[in-house]
């Protein structure tokens, strides 16, 4: 019986190289792409570049992968027996259609490294905001080119952040705007109430509210949270339901001095609008990490515009970093070469995907 033929996607550093050298030398023929092609799903995407992308993974038994890529072309792919993402859930995958084919989809521990501390996301999170208030990017350019100060920076102590979504990253990215900048942190999502809010923070080894009875993740409404916050971070899942969840009309109720960052997925916010609201200068800084289609395209406006100057935003972007840590990647394809190995034994497979509900 042959060896199933593996696809790695998006390995963009190599860091699937040593995980996987196990496989390679037990004869398993593995083949890593460091680029992408376009999401299969996305608007934008031309046909002939979704009939590129089927024809380079119609050959592979199994693929390994991280980005969306493949959510509705399953049932264009006659060989694929395996499917392995990454975390313990991930919207972009129709489960249901994989199992009517008989093919597992099987993702990752949520903490495949160990140690505590903040994760990764959270640590980009926090990078972004500080960047943004501090104008990092923008002045390590302005003094490599000769020049010097030139725009004051945003104080954080005491300002209002607020979380769009109140899981896992959210209260963790909140407990660090909170703790270390002693920020007041205000959260709204569409099923949030104050109870859950309360046993979060408790959880998060937070009072519930402090001397003077102020909340300390404080529940309040869609229109209180864009109007009031000098922070807007997004942290809930991406579905149909949140899909262009933040747009023009939330913008609008932001304060002009107020920073907007996305490190949970792109089309949460309607990046048009979003687009839109930084050419004129709605709000002081957006920060993103995500994008509707990644890698953004060359001659996306928001790599060719030049940002801050003659009233637009100060935009930063970084290209989907938020989870990037070598370590935490590495234990991630470990966990998937495992879970071939299991499988290949008819064994069951760690962190297997249920259903779309997972």
């Amino acid at each position: 019986m042959s060896l199933p033929t593996i696809a790695i996607l998006d390995d963009y550093q190599g860091i699937s190289k040593v995980p996987f050298e196990q496989l390679r030398a037990a004869g398993y023929q593995v083949t890593t792409f460091t680029d992408t092609l376009p999401a299969y799903n996305h608007p934008e995407t031309r046909q002939d570049a979704k009939e590129s992308l089927v024809s380079r993974l119609e050959p592979f038994n199994i693929i390994c992968k991280f980005t969306p890529h493949i959510p509705s072309m399953v049932n264009q792919l006659p060989n694929l027996k395996l499917l392995l993402t990454t975390g313990g859930r991930n919207a972009s995958i129709d489960v249901n259609a994989c199992q009517a084919r008989g093919i597992p989809v099987a993702g990752t521990g949520q903490d495949a490294t160990p140690g505590s501390g903040p994760d990764s996301t959270t640590q980009h999170t926090v990078a972004l905001i500080l960047a943004l208030a501090r104008n990092i990017p923008q002045d390590d350019a302005i003094m490599k080119s000769g020049g010097w100060q030139t725009k004051d920076a945003v104080g954080l102590a005491g300002k209002t952040f607020g979380t769009v979504g109140l899981g896992r990253l959210g209260v963790s990215v909140s407990r660090i705007m909170h703790l270390a900048f002693g920020m007041k942190v205000v959260a709204w999502s569409a099923n949030l109430t104050q109870d859950a809010a309360d046993e979060k923070a408790k959880a998060a080894g937070l009072p519930v509210e402090d001397a003077a009875g102020a909340k300390t993740f404080k529940v309040v409404t869609r229109d209180e949270l864009f109007s009031t916050a000098d922070v807007v971070s997004i942290h809930v899942v991406l579905s149909e339901r949140s899909r262009g969840l933040v747009g023009k009309a939330d913008l609008e109720k932001m304060k002009k001095s107020a920073l907007f960052v996305n490190t949970s997925r792109g089309p949460i916010a309607d990046e048009n609008e979003l687009l839109e609201a930084g050419k004129n200068g709605l709000i002081r800084g957006i920060g993103l990490d995500v994008y509707g289609l990644e890698p953004l395209p060359e001659d996306s406006e928001w790599r060719t515009t030049k940002w801050g100057e003659s009233g637009r935003s100060e935009v930063i972007l970084t290209p989907h970093m938020g989870y990037v840590v070598a370590d935490s990647i590495r234990a991630w394809y470990e966990q998937q070469v495992e879970n071939i190995l299991r499988w290949q034994k008819g064994e069951a497979l760690t962190t297997l995907y249920k259903d779309n509900g997972y």
